[in-house]
Order: C-alpha cells, then sequence, then structure tokens
C-alpha cells in the first residue's frame, strides 16, 4: 500500500515529467500502473501525451494492467483497482485542492439555521468540515473519522458518528453496518460527494459498499447538496449510486464545461458554479 510519502516521491522523480523519451512498453505500464495507483484515475488523452504515444497505444497498455489486476478500464481512462490501493485523504485533498476549497466555502453557505446535517465522506467533504466556523445550532452526523474530528475541534455542535469497518486509508466506515445505521436516520440536509460524475449517468463510484452506503444517506435526507470538483466529470465508474433526479443542488468549479453545466441544470438540479 502506497502513502503519501512514495506519491511525493512518484511526482518527483517520473522520468517522463522532465523528458519525452518514449519508454520501453514494460516501463510505461509500469509507471501507469503507479500514476493509477498515486493519483486514483487517470485519463487516456492525458497519459498519450504524457508518453508520447497514441491513445490506441495507451488503450491496450490499459487493456494489459486490467489483465493483470493493476487497475480497471473506465470510459476515457482508467482507475485504481477496486481492491487495491486508494489514496489517503491527505493526499487527495491536495489534488485540485484550491478548486476543492471553493467547493467548500460555498457549501458552508447551504448548512440549514437547525436540524441534523449528514456529511459524507471524501477529500472535498473532509475541506468543507474545516470550513464550517462556529457557533452552529446543529447536529453533525459523517461516517468519516477524519470529518467528526474536525468538527468536534471547530464547532461545539453535536457531532454523531457512524459506525461500521473502518476502511484503512479514508477512515470511512462504509460497511453494512453503516448503511443498517443510516437507514435508521432522518436528517435535514445531506452533503456527499462523487468519484465521479457524468450528465448521461449521474454520481457513480468503483466501490459497492460505498455505492450502497452513498444510496442510503440519499434516501435519509430531505434534501441532498453534491460537493463535486470539475476534474470528476466525464468518468463513469463501476457503481451508481445517484440519478441527478436525487440531487437537489450541485455545487462545483466555475471550469466545468457550460455544456455540462446546461445538461445538468436540464435535469432539474440547481447548478452552482465557484
Amino acid at each position: 500500500m502506497t502513502n503519501a510519502d512514495s506519491t511525493d516521491g512518484l511526482s518527483a522523480r517520473t522520468p517522463v515529467e522532465t523528458s519525452t523519451e518514449r519508454l520501453f512498453q514494460s516501463e510505461r505500464q509500469g509507471l501507469i500502473a503507479q500514476l493509477t495507483q498515486a493519483e486514483g484515475r487517470v485519463d487516456v488523452a492525458g497519459l498519450a501525451e504524457r508518453f508520447d504515444v497514441t491513445a490506441e497505444t495507451i488503450r491496450r497498455d490499459l487493456s494489459d494492467l486490467q489483465a493483470h489486476r493493476l487497475l480497471r478500464r473506465v470510459h476515457g481512462g482508467a482507475v485504481a483497482w477496486e481492491t487495491g490501493f486508494e489514496p489517503l485523504v491527505s493526499v487527495r485533498e491536495e489534488q485540485y485542492g484550491a478548486e476543492k476549497r471553493r467547493i467548500a466555502a460555498r457549501a458552508v453557505e447551504e448548512l440549514p439555521d437547525s436540524g441534523t446535517v449528514l456529511i459524507d465522506s471524501g477529500s472535498t467533504l473532509s475541506l468543507f468540515s474545516e470550513a464550517i466556523q462556529p457557533p452552529q445550532d446543529l447536529r453533525f452526523v459523517s461516517n468519516s473519522l477524519v470529518i467528526a474530528q474536525r468538527l468536534v475541534a471547530c464547532s461545539p455542535a453535536e457531532v454523531v458518528v457512524i459506525g461500521g469497518k473502518l476502511r484503512t486509508n479514508t477512515l470511512a466506515m462504509v460497511d453494512a453496518d453503516a448503511v443498517a445505521m443510516v437507514d435508521r436516520l432522518r436528517v435535514d440536509t445531506l452533503f456527499i460527494s462523487s468519484d465521479s460524475a457524468s450528465p448521461e449517468t449521474g454520481l457513480t463510484t468503483p466501490y459497492r459498499q460505498e455505492a450502497a452506503l452513498k444510496q442510503a444517506m440519499i434516501g435519509s435526507a430531505r434534501r441532498v447538496v453534491a460537493l463535486i470538483d470539475y476534474s470528476k466529470f466525464g468518468l463513469d465508474h463501476f457503481a451508481r449510486f445517484a440519478r441527478w433526479s436525487d440531487i437537489d443542488m450541485l455545487i462545483t468549479n466555475s471550469e466545468l464545461a457550460p455544456q455540462t453545466v446546461a445538461q445538468i441544470r436540464g435535469l432539474d438540479t440547481e447548478v452552482v458554479t465557484t
């Protein structure tokens, strides 16, 4: 399992960062596997430019790597294998960090004046929890230990942690026990994230257990606000957990293509860009 230090080392030492020299196939595929693990997702076009090869060559590489269970192919690219590596929350917070912080700052405006707020796990939502300022006449519920800790530190509000088996890298509970607990809840506002999103498919994730928990969260909430940075769009992962009809508001970045924004608004989801 890779940690944040090894991720930083990869960024510093990857030969293709400083040279357009073509690599042998085995070397290139090894670097693609490392990049997918470090970044969580890669896209064909970006890899083709990075390694100075054709898109078709990259597609063959991804197929070979998937056959060895080193990554999983998705539309337009690949993601880390479902049962393997997932970047630490601290690492993911710094990927598109400025964009995620803009979303987090805007999302604070959507907090209700009172009641119960459910916060999903994820790097953008961790930054959102950090942006919440006291006092708050609210009860917060989350399946993320990172988010719960930040909320306790910055607010006198009551904080409830959803129980279950802890995932090492995300420090979140996403198993059947967590789903069972959420099924018994009724909350005023849910703030949720997604590994990927598209106007056609909705919100998706590579992880089936996580999809089940997110579905339960949506079912428990009177209002659902999705916090998704623009880099997550255009990808479809293995498990869909929501259609746009399930999402009341999307908060995303102004960098998201206007056509995509228009498509989502046409599905009756309010879109706020920042």
